[in-house]
Formats: structure tokens, C-alpha cells, sequence
């Protein structure tokens, strides 16, 4: 029997139609053409502004949802059809809707942990001030006298008022306690303890700086109690463990406070075994509430036998990892974080630069800044990095690589391109985060590569830590490019966000403003006021891409979420303003209404 070109073209159609109709779950093309009617929904959202962070941008109305999965988006109008008896349907009244927010990098179990804690806000504070945080603290556990440990946490060393101000062990003697205390800086790579602490670690007078981290000394040459970078390792790693009771509850506050922001996927970028035993045990319980990504980190020490250190992560993924991705949050186990350097900030400057910092050699009133001594280090050199990256690549694991100046970001964009080169048939995502100062002949290969920069958008801001601790210490030239969010989106790179909590408080939405501004709190006076710098913001539509597509496309998980399309999973959110329209200055102040995973709400303001 032979078949017509027509007929066989008709045909191939057909299957064509309802393949596309059964992947979304709706009902083939009956005999006669016409469509059949649709499955009813589980959930119907009408009456909204829906943004839709598609290819194209595209704004809609109504949105259906059926098994966790978006069934259909567009009109109020086409939305009817989906609606059945048993359809939960909600009356938007004009509200916003779009997709989960995404967080490429964060620490979520140390975040719980701060929200548990002695935190500090990371609030601009004077000594004094310090000082009255601290002892309310120790004034509330008087229980651990004289022995127990209290760790403080949210510390902005870089906010100390006036500025340069500093705190030592001399502060922390002064207080009302024989307790031992350590103060960890937000930026997580410095601490500041009391002499009581430096006794319990064995820092003293004698003891070595290591390659990584400096013990701050006054000029007759003994410990002032702040450690930075490798040196506070000695310290920290003698404080009590957390109990798996005290971290599943800092777990549960993450995701509390996660879910409440719009959070509904995360990457850990630092996963300890306790992270990644917490948040699997509670995934086990069915209590996960976001979609969890963790990324292993690598230590110098681990790199020294590349090929043994991925296997031992193939061994953690196959422990973790929940493998395909489905409605209902679970974890995956496919990254390795790699820290090439420090931060900028002084008096830290641990960041590896091109070239040197700038140090004041001028008097008081009349300042000369010249070149330092230090332009940082790189922790992983070219030889170390290199075969470690394609190691990783080899094994299917996607390298996360934290780096922060412009000499660390050209150097670990150089092993990247040995791995693509090295492992071309790998669609690995690859990711740098922080890349707070770039060379601008890097700003191309991030697109060139495929790279993902990874961007803390709330760091593109006037403030003390990037005026009082970086300006001048950077010169003109670096500040002009400090942060370069504007000229990596204008080189066509894909920006995805990642808040780095808790080295700052927890509020995707004022990064999101401050990405569209570079403006900072007005409270801050007039020394902060404006943009930070000449750099371009971001258009509105791209910042919301970066918490979104962008951020799970790093995560490789932008074929199941990051946008509200049809096939996609139904993560998403409710807010109470639409971020598209209201003036700038405005978006910080945005509330989530709902939070929505895998169709399932995990969160709803009292009001909603």
C-alpha cells in the first residue's frame, strides 16, 4: 500500500503533536482536528502580571498547573479551560508573579547558624558599640561561664566607625566575661579573638604567619587577636562542633529564611559533610523546601593528587545525589568549589591583583599613595590548577571557582580554557563567582568560554567597604572598574547572581536594586551617596535574568526551571508590586507573598 507525500507529511505531523501534547500534559488532537479539552489543572493563578523570564521576555496573565509542572501560560481567558472541580483557583487581583528566585552561591548552614547566634547584623558599628553587642550577648548566656566559647558572627570589619577604626584582643579583655571569644568578620576570612582564645590555639609571639593568611601583629611583634585568611584555621578548629541537633535547627532557619525571600533552588558553595548530612536528611524527610545544589570544596592539599580527588567526589555524589529532577525539592551533588584567593578589602587584601596595592606614604592631611609591598596571592598556581581542573572535567564534575581580582579571575579564566580544550565533548557549566575586579581583556572570554560570572549584585555600591576600604588603595583606574557587572553584560556574558550569604545579610531584592542603581542606603550619609562608579548598570530585565535563568542555567537546571513555561516545573513567586515597573529605588523593598516548589506553596505572608 503507498502513501501519498501529503499523506505521510500529515501523518509525521501528528505524532509530532502528540508527542508535544503529552510531554505538557494535555489532550491529543482528536479525529476531527479540533483540540480536545484539557485535563483540568491542580492549581490555577488568574487576574496577575505574569513574568515569564522567557527567551523573549513575554508577559502574561494566567498560569495553569498540573503534577507540579506548568501546563499552560497565557490569557485569563485560555486559562478557563484548565479549570475543573477540584482546581484551587486564586484571584491574583493585579499581583506579580515570576519565576523561584535562584541563589548561585551562599553558605546556607552557616547563614542558619548566624540567624541563631550572637550575630552582629553586619551593622556599622563604633568600638563602643562592638563592645555593648558583645557583652549583651555574654550577659544572656552567663550559663557557659567561665570556659564556654562565644562565637559572634556579622562582624563588618570594614564598617567600623569612624572609618579604620579596629577592634583586638584588648577589646574582647575589657569585657565582663572569663569566656574565650572569637568575632568572625563577614567576610569569612577574618576573626578577631580575645587573649584567653589566642592562649586556648597556641598563637604566640613565636608563632608563623602561614602561606595563606597573615597573624596580625603590633610593632613589638605579638598577636593583636585578629587572624586573617589561613591563620584564624588554628583557632576556628578548635571551637566545639556544632551537634547535628544545633545544625539541622540552623538548616530549618535557612530554609525558613530562604523561602521567605523567594528562594526556591541554592547552591552551597562550600559544602561541608555536615551541610551536606543535614539538608540530605531533611530531603529524606520530605521537608526540603528548595531545590539544593552543593559544591565540595577543594583544598590546596586535595589537589596535590587531582585524580584522587575527583574520585572522591564521584564517591560524594553517589552518596548525595538525587539524580534526575523532579517536582519535589531534592539535592544534587555536582560541583567543586576551588578559592583562589582572598578579598580586596584592606586592611585584609588578600585578593591576588595584577598589580599591586596602593599604600599612603603622605602625612596626615596629605595623603601619597604609592605602590605596596603585596598584590596578594593566587593559592592555586597554573600547575596545581590546571590538571586539577581537567580531572574534574574528565569526571563530569563542574568546577565553581571563587576569585576576586583581576590576576586570580585571568588565571583560573586560563585553566578553564584548558579544560574546554582538554574535555570538549563535556557540556560541563562553568562558573567563576565574586570576579570583583576583572582585566578588561577578560571581559570577552567569560562569553568566549562559556563561563558564568557569578556576581554579589549588593557589593556594586557606594559604602564603607568599597569607599573607605578599597578606593584609594585600588587608585582610579581599578575603582573605575570595580564590580564590572556593566562591562561583562555589555561583552554578552551571562551574569547569574549569588549572594554570598551569610558574608552579608539575606535580601536578594536590594541586590537586585543595587544591580539597577550601584546606589546604596541613603542613610549612609552623603560620603555614600550616588553610583559607585562609571561602570553601567544593568537593564531591569537582566538583573531579574541573573536571580533567575541565568543563576539556573549555572546550576544546570534551566531546563526545568528559571522561567514560567509551559513543560517546565511550577517554581515561582507571588510579590506585592511588579518589579518591571516601580521606580527603581522601590525593589528593595519588594515582599514575597508566596513561594511556590515544584507547585507546592512553602510559603505565605499572612496577608496572602
Amino acid at each position: 500500500m503507498s502513501h501519498s507525500r501529503t499523506e505521510l507529511r500529515a501523518a509525521h505531523t501528528a505524532v509530532i503533536a502528540a508527542s508535544l501534547c503529552a510531554a505538557l500534559g494535555l489532550a491529543a488532537l482528536p479525529a476531527g482536528g479540533a483540540p480536545a479539552a484539557p485535563a483540568a489543572a491542580d492549581t490555577v493563578l488568574r487576574n496577575g502580571n505574569i513574568v515569564t523570564i522567557d527567551a523573549h521576555d513575554s508577559m502574561a496573565h494566567a498560569i495553569a498547573i498540573r503534577g507540579g509542572r506548568i501546563v499552560y501560560v497565557g490569557s485569563d481567558a485560555g486559562a478557563k479551560a484548565y479549570i475543573g472541580a477540584a482546581s484551587s483557583v486564586t484571584d491574583l487581583h493585579g499581583r506579580t508573579v515570576m519565576p523561584g528566585l535562584v541563589d548561585g552561591h551562599m553558605h546556607p548552614l552557616q547563614g542558619g547558624t548566624a540567624l541563631l547566634t550572637c550575630n552582629l547584623q553586619d551593622a556599622p558599628l563604633t568600638v563602643s558599640q562592638f563592645s555593648d553587642r558583645v557583652q549583651a550577648c555574654l550577659d544572656a548566656g552567663k550559663d557557659q561561664e567561665p570556659a564556654g566559647w562565644l562565637h559572634v558572627t556579622g562582624w563588618y570589619r570594614q564598617l567600623m566607625r569612624p572609618a579604620g577604626a579596629e577592634v583586638d584582643a584588648a577589646t574582647l579583655d575589657a569585657l565582663k566575661t572569663e569566656r574565650p571569644i572569637v568575632v568572625d568578620s563577614a567576610d569569612g576570612l577574618t576573626v578577631v579573638t580575645n587573649h584567653r582564645g589566642l592562649a586556648l590555639a597556641a598563637i604566640t609571639d613565636a608563632s608563623p604567619d602561614v602561606a595563606d593568611g597573615r597573624i596580625v601583629r603590633d610593632a613589638a611583634g605579638k598577636p593583636t587577636g585578629v587572624l586573617e585568611g589561613g591563620a584564624r584555621k588554628s583557632l576556628m578548629k578548635i571551637l566545639p562542633a556544632p551537634s547535628a541537633a544545633d545544625n539541622r535547627k540552623a538548616a530549618l532557619a535557612a530554609l525558613d529564611a530562604m523561602r521567605e525571600q523567594g528562594i526556591t533552588s541554592f547552591l552551597d558553595a562550600t559544602a561541608s559533610p555536615e551541610s551536606l548530612a543535614v539538608f540530605s536528611a531533611i530531603y529524606k524527610e520530605g521537608g526540603l523546601t528548595a531545590r539544593g545544589h552543593f559544591a565540595l570544596p577543594i583544598t590546596q592539599k586535595d589537589a596535590a593528587d587531582p585524580k584522587s580527588e575527583a574520585e572522591a567526589l564521584e564517591i560524594a555524589r553517589a552518596l548525595y545525589d538525587a539524580g534526575t529532577i523532579g517536582p519535589a525539592p531534592s539535592i544534587t551533588v555536582r560541583n567543586a568549589t576551588i578559592i583562589m584567593d582572598g578579598v580586596l578589602q584592606a586592611p585584609a587584601q588578600t585578593a591576588a591583583l595584577m598589580a599591586p596595592f596602593l599604600v599612603d606614604k603622605g602625612k596626615p592631611g596629605a595623603p601619597h599613595w604609592v605602590a605596596a609591598a603585596t598584590s596578594g596571592q593566587v593559592d592555586f598556581p597554573a600547575d596545581v590548577l590546571n590538571p586539577l581542573l581537567v580531572a574534574l572535567g574528565q569526571a563530569g564534575i563542574e568546577p565553581h571557582i571563587q576569585a576576586t581580582g583581576d590576576r586570580a579571575v585571568h588565571q583560573a579564566l586560563d585553566g578553564l580554557e584548558v579544560l574546554r580544550n582538554a574535555v570538549p565533548d563535556r557540556q560541563l557549566r562553568l562558573s567563576i563567582a565574586h570576579a570583583e575586579l576583572v582585566d578588561p581583556a577578560d571581559y570577552g572570554r567569560f562569553r568566549k568560554l562559556d563561563v558564568t560570572p557569578v556576581m554579589a549584585l549588593q557589593w556594586a555600591k557606594p559604602g564603607p567597604a568599597s569607599i573607605d576600604a578599597l578606593r584609594d588603595y585600588l587608585g582610579p583606574e581599578r575603582f573605575a572598574r570595580l564590580e564590572p557587572e556593566g562591562s561583562l553584560h555589555g561583552a554578552r556574558a551571562r551574569i547569574a547572581y549569588g549572594s554570598d550569604w551569610p558574608v552579608d545579610v539575606l535580601d536578594e531584592w536590594f541586590a537586585i536594586q543595587v544591580a539597577i542603581t550601584r546606589a546604596g542606603n541613603p542613610a549612609l550619609g552623603v560620603r555614600y551617596a550616588g553610583r559607585l562608579n562609571a561602570q553601567a548598570v544593568l537593564p531591569r530585565a537582566s538583573a531579574l535574568r541573573a536571580v533567575t535563568m541565568n543563576a539556573a542555567y549555572e546550576l544546570h537546571q534551566d531546563a526545568e526551571t528559571g522561567s514560567l513555561e509551559a513543560g517546565k516545573l511550577a517554581d515561582l513567586i507571588v510579590l506585592d508590586r511588579n518589579v518591571l515597573t516601580v521606580p527603581a529605588e522601590q525593589i528593595g523593598q519588594t515582599t514575597v507573598l508566596m513561594t511556590m516548589v515544584g507547585g507546592r506553596p512553602v510559603y505565605r505572608a499572612k496577608d496572602f
